[in-house]
């Protein structure tokens, strides 16, 4: 049998058919691609008993085309990418930086001193209780109760 390169070579008019057949004016180098592939794979598949290669090519190297569409099509079905209207109308989301610094100063008011340390070592240091328990020379333990006496009652502000 011929080399692969000859048989591409002759073929090359073929797959360019077939792709302007079924329509496909994007991604022209990708399906080109996979027409090869295909003819490849037609090429060590094809049983000369059974019928003409040429005739045989032709319909494999379109399923394959056909069977990539198809599974481009799920994909694009199955997401979706609002269009940039929408983007530039979607509000931000993003709160403004005073009134979170008011929401927290209101918050701080509620709290004990050890409340409102743990509250502020963990929001603006990002500090563990360990590290927090460290750098006020106590247990991990009292932290923790620091921790859940302010939850607690940052939780009773939000619910009431």
């Amino acid at each position: 049998m011929e080399s692969f390169e000859q048989l591409a070579e002759q073929y090359q008019p073929m797959i360019h058919k077939i792709i302007h057949s079924l329509h496909l004016y994007t991604d022209l180098e990708e399906f080109y691609q996979i027409g090869l592939i295909s003819l490849w794979e037609a090429s060590q598949r094809f049983n000369p008993e059974k019928g003409n290669f040429t005739n045989y090519a032709y319909s494999y190297i379109r399923d394959k085309l056909l069977m990539e569409l198809n599974k481009m099509a799920k994909i694009q079905e199955r997401s979706f990418c609002p269009e940039n209207e929408f983007w530039e109308m979607a509000p931000d989301c993003r709160q403004d930086p005073s009134l979170e610094k008011e929401t927290l100063s209101s918050c701080l008011e509620m709290l004990t001193p050890k409340q409102q340390n743990w509250l502020l070592c963990t929001l603006h240091s990002g500090l563990s209780v360990k590290e927090i328990a460290e750098r006020e020379s106590v247990t991990v333990s009292a932290v923790k109760q620091w921790r859940e006496g302010a939850r607690l009652t940052l939780k009773d502000l939000i619910i009431n």
